[in-house]
């Protein structure tokens, strides 16, 4: 189930969730709207799952950057989310979408236990400016069903995100 935006509100007050910075004027029904960070990192080389990728990390700038297609760019969440009792799902909305940005696709999912600023897949279908800390998503908060296991004590490879994250399936690989 959906936490409503009252339910997010309470939880957060418990401390059930976490979200820093808060603004609770960002709370929206369903969800909370998320911002884009203040670096991006731009791939434009081929990529090989087995090697580490190559990536330029760059500041945008107060007067935005200009995304062009073809190109990967890794973004990062202004808001650092947590909880552990809550799973977490963060999607991009209907105002980044109609610019035609596509905002992480491929891992919508954070466990319970996540408490990362969120690493963001981001491609454009055509060049669009993009600026510090807009409004880029929606973040959504669900309660789950039978035993929860935290993430953060899973030793899985991504648990300690605190910035932008490259992938890491060349570790399985090597």
């Amino acid at each position: 189930m959906i936490l409503t935006a009252k339910a997010i509100a309470a939880a957060i007050s418990r401390g059930d969730i976490v979200i820093d910075p808060f603004d609770p004027g960002r709370i929206s029904p369903n969800a909370y709207d998320w911002r884009l960070g203040d670096t991006i990192r731009v791939c434009d080389t081929d990529l090989d799952a087995a090697v580490t990728t190559p990536f330029t990390e760059v500041d945008i700038p107060p007067e935005g950057m200009v995304l062009l297609p073809g190109k990967l760019y890794l973004g990062v969440t202004h808001e650092r989310t947590a909880s552990e009792r809550y799973a977490q799902m963060i999607n991009g909305d209907h105002t980044i979408g109609a610019l035609g940005i596509w905002v992480h696709v491929s891992a919508p999912l954070g466990h319970v236990g996540h408490a990362i600023r969120w690493t963001l897949e981001i491609r454009v279908a055509r060049p669009v400016r993009v600026y510090p800390y807009m409004t880029f998503g929606k973040i959504i908060f669900l309660t789950t069903f039978g035993s929860t296991a935290s993430y953060q004590r899973m030793g899985s490879k991504y648990m300690r995100t605190g910035g932008i994250d490259i992938s890491r399936l060349y570790e399985e690989l090597m």
